[in-house]
């Protein structure tokens, strides 16, 4: 009687561990097929103003020590901008200024700062993060001709002022992949990964 039931009661148990070992390998695939589709977004466009592909407007201002300065064209001929939408009292922007110069050096892109606020809060702010080759530039007139709403925001050109890539940059994978979507030849990240699916879908 006794070996009956510890007969039974394995049973029992092997059947619950199968049980269990089935759903684990269940969840674990479709784990896998989730992390398979996710991919790293790039920088989201949440503005309404000039579109990718439609040349920037121009902006004659003069940057915060005097130089005047043609906002939308090229800084240097030959190479590309990139308009970066900061804030004095912005925390994400000062964390992130390295990582903008560090991507423009590698990418050969001249960096323009583009904030408002107080003059007061722009020299506390340039006092504690000292520019190096970027021009910095206070207007509130570039937002909202550009229809920024959140910081930090950038809009990639290319030599001639013609609107390459733009979206909020909140890390160094945002600030990249403005670049990223002017090689592969879509307007952002996230639209290169919504053709790329509909193009595997066509395939299946």
């Amino acid at each position: 009687m006794t070996s009956g039931i510890l007969i039974g009661s394995n049973v029992l148990l092997w059947g619950a561990f199968l049980a269990l070992a089935a759903l684990m390998l269940g969840v674990i695939r479709q784990i896998g097929l989730l992390h398979e589709r996710s991919a790293p977004l790039g920088a989201m466009m949440i503005d309404h103003g000039p579109d990718i592909g439609e040349r920037s407007p121009t902006f004659a201002l003069t940057t915060i020590d005097g130089t005047p300065v043609t906002v939308g064209r090229a800084v240097k001929p030959g190479r590309a901008s990139l308009l970066m939408f900061t804030g004095p009292s912005c925390p994400i922007c000062q964390k992130l200024l390295p990582i903008i110069r560090s991507v423009a050096g590698v990418e050969a892109a001249d960096v323009i700062l583009i904030s408002d606020g107080t003059q007061a809060e722009h020299r506390e702010f340039l006092r504690n993060h000292p520019l190096e080759d970027e021009l910095y530039v206070v207007s509130a007139e570039v937002g909202m001709r550009y229809q920024v709403s959140k910081v930090p925001y950038g809009v990639l050109l290319d030599a001639d002022g013609v609107i390459l890539a733009k979206g909020l940059c909140n890390t160094r994978e945002h600030v990249e992949s403005l670049f990223e979507t002017k090689r592969l030849g879509h307007a952002s990240l996230q639209n290169f990964l919504k053709d790329d699916s509909t193009a595997h879908k066509h395939v299946h």
